[in-house]
């Protein structure tokens, strides 16, 4: 063989493993663009959770409904205004980032059937009792004074429906405990 056929042919696999590394390096390329461009589209868009993470946010209270706390009698215990959250993103989101609440007020989580329910105090700033009521209104668990941005899990230990979250030490200050019932309504 001649050594202009072996400069030729060593020369033509160069050329192949450039040509085989553009090829890998450009599907590369298309495959992350396409990628990037998916997850964009399918991200869920929350402008209020993206200002809440960016620290540009104060949420403020919006009544929503009012609800009551009656004893197992009937008897009127106590009553507060409400925000509902009934949708996922909405109970993805709850009462995190808030600074303040008044005692007054507090948050009903719906959910779309009965089922062991967990909650924690992710990006939560403020202590809360969480109150886990079943499909009959029945406060069948309360976890009195979860603390903030803690991540373990609080089980309802019973299955519930609907979950309401006040400010710490409300259910201590109105004797609120397994047995009462709620009574809601939207505004």
């Amino acid at each position: 063989m001649s050594k202009n056929k072996q400069i030729s042919k060593s020369q033509s696999r160069k050329n192949k493993w450039i040509q085989i590394v553009v090829v890998i390096v450009l599907i590369s390329f298309t495959a992350l663009f396409v990628f990037s461009n998916f997850l964009k589209r399918n991200e869920v868009v929350n402008p209020q959770l993206e200002k809440a993470v960016s620290g540009k946010t104060v949420y403020s209270f919006t009544k929503e409904g009012e609800l009551s706390f009656n004893d197992q009698k009937g008897n009127l215990i106590s009553s507060i205004d409400i925000e509902i959250a009934d949708t996922d993103e909405q109970r993805q989101l709850g009462l995190m980032f808030r600074d303040k609440m008044e005692e007054t007020q507090g948050m009903l989580f719906i959910f779309d059937r009965e089922a062991p329910q967990a909650f924690w105090m992710h990006n939560t700033i403020l202590p809360l009792d969480i109150i886990y009521v079943n499909s009959k209104m029945e406060i069948v668990h309360i976890v009195k004074n979860a603390k903030p941005f803690d991540d373990t899990s609080l089980p309802s230990i019973k299955p519930a429906q609907f979950v309401v979250e006040v400010n710490a030490g409300y259910c201590e200050k109105f004797g609120l405990k397994e047995g009462d019932k709620i009574v809601w309504r939207r505004s």
